[in-house]
């Protein structure tokens, strides 16, 4: 009898449209950019096509409920909140799958359950709703709290994101009849209010709608340390990720995969995709003089602040050109218990200079290339066929011409290699990472 291959495994790509500008601080002042298209939705939207032109995965939008950045240098990359512009980009492309990132600590299960559910109908399966934990004093200042901890943050995080998973299986996927014969528009024995009463949330259900194509959004999870890791092996489809190299990589893959089978999860059903800042140039020296232009047009303050957050330092006190004071690190409190935080934290103490650390991205958090296409798609190559990834979150320096770079300079190198689709082979986001369609809880009859 005649053996049939397994398929080969399949190279994945995302890419953020952060702010519609790119990752660089200085991308808003960069020739080819328009600094208002944080507020521009044809920005989002052309990015998104040119992504889908790519064949890419999905686009990924960013968010937190307040301003964090220091607008007197940089503009806020969170200017719409997330599901307005993919409801956007939805209308104006096919296949591209949209991935937006809503916060667990302030924030409703129904509300977000019901918002996302409503934009993957709309688009036809495409959905994944990246589920964050917030941290940060801005936003708690907005809704009248305190800054939680990070134990209260991830207690309420883990039952946020089961009640609402629980939520979206609430309608059998033949729960609708139709029927115009009949007069029989639904089955009420195919619709199963929640009726959750947990630590943190009281919710009845059901939702107001049935599923997608895809069954349901796609569940990202993109918190690090313990906490995060645990929430991501529990519940997440796909991680993003932000390990500081290939090793790190592995390590991180493999624990979040032990860690899944310990909850009864197939450990293979979870995509890994980090971020990868990407600068890249015709030459290699094209790519280092775009990255150093780039760097002479941004103001490092805002970096700064991110660095000395992670390390747990007061940002005037750093120098770019010195290493972290050993005194500071010593009366720092621990690592907040994220993978940024522990990075910042073990290369500090080896008396790395405050520009090097920033060079490594430990003020924007991720691994960052620069070189030429070859060069861009040989590191992409090396960490994926080391299996210590599944693809990337690509995260381009400048949006406007960094994503046409990756898309028509980069991606066709992958291609030739044989590791990048040369045609999308299903419309829904599952379909593109290769996930199976979830499964759907008994029918049990509403009542009431």
């Amino acid at each position: 009898m005649a053996t049939v291959d397994a398929p080969a495994r399949q190279l994945h790509l995302n890419v953020n449209i952060l702010g519609g500008l790119g990752l660089h601080p200085g991308a808003w002042r960069w020739p080819a950019a328009d600094p208002l298209s944080f507020l521009d939705v044809d920005s989002y939207v052309r990015a998104a096509r040119t992504a889908e032109r790519g064949l890419l995965d999905a686009v990924f939008l960013a968010d937190s409920p307040g301003i964090v950045q220091n607008v007197a240098d940089v503009p806020p990359y969170n200017g719409i909140e997330p599901t307005l512009l993919l409801t956007a980009i939805a209308r104006e492309t096919t296949h591209i799958g949209l991935i937006g990132t809503a916060s667990t600590t302030y924030n409703e299960p129904y509300n977000i359950a019901r918002r996302f559910l409503g934009l993957d109908v709309l688009s036809g399966g495409r959905v994944a709703w990246n589920a964050v934990t917030t941290y940060n004093a801005h936003s708690a200042r907005n809704f009248g709290a305190g800054e939680p901890t990070r134990a209260q943050r991830y207690a309420r995080g883990n039952e946020f994101v089961h009640v609402v998973r629980e939520l979206w299986q609430g309608w059998r996927s033949d729960a609708v009849l139709a029927d115009r014969a009949t007069g029989r528009f639904a089955d009420p024995d195919r619709i199963r209010p929640l009726r959750h009463e947990g630590a943190h949330f009281t919710v009845h259900g059901p939702l107001t709608l049935p599923g997608s194509p895809q069954g349901y959004p796609v569940i990202f999870q993109a918190g690090g340390g313990v906490e995060g890791r645990e929430l991501a092996a529990r519940f997440a489809d796909a991680v993003f990720a932000a390990p500081e190299d290939l090793a790190a990589a592995g390590a991180a893959t493999a624990r979040l995969r032990a860690q899944a089978a310990a909850f009864g999860r197939d450990p293979q059903a979870i995509r890994v995709l980090p971020g990868l800042r990407t600068t890249v140039g015709g030459t290699e020296e094209e790519a280092w003089r775009r990255r150093d232009q780039l760097a002479d047009l941004s103001d490092r303050s805002g970096e700064l602040v991110t660095l000395a957050g992670r390390l747990g330092v007061p940002s005037t006190a750093l120098d770019l050109d010195s290493p972290v004071p050993a005194r500071l690190l010593r009366a720092a409190p621990p690592a907040g218990g994220g993978e940024a935080e522990e990075r910042a934290r073990r290369l500090a103490e080896r008396g790395l200079t405050v520009r090097d650390l920033l060079s490594r991205g430990l003020g924007a958090g991720y691994f960052h290339v620069v070189g030429t296409p070859e060069q861009v798609a040989d590191r992409i190559q090396l960490w994926f066929e080391s299996r210590a990834v599944d693809g990337f979150n690509l995260m381009p320096d400048v949006l406007a011409d960094g994503l046409p770079a990756l898309v028509d300079e980069v991606v066709p190198v992958l291609r030739r290699r044989g590791l990048f689709r040369t045609e999308y082979r299903g419309s829904t986001l599952r379909a593109h990472y290769g996930l199976p369609l979830p499964g759907r809880h008994p029918a049990t009859a509403i009542t009431g």
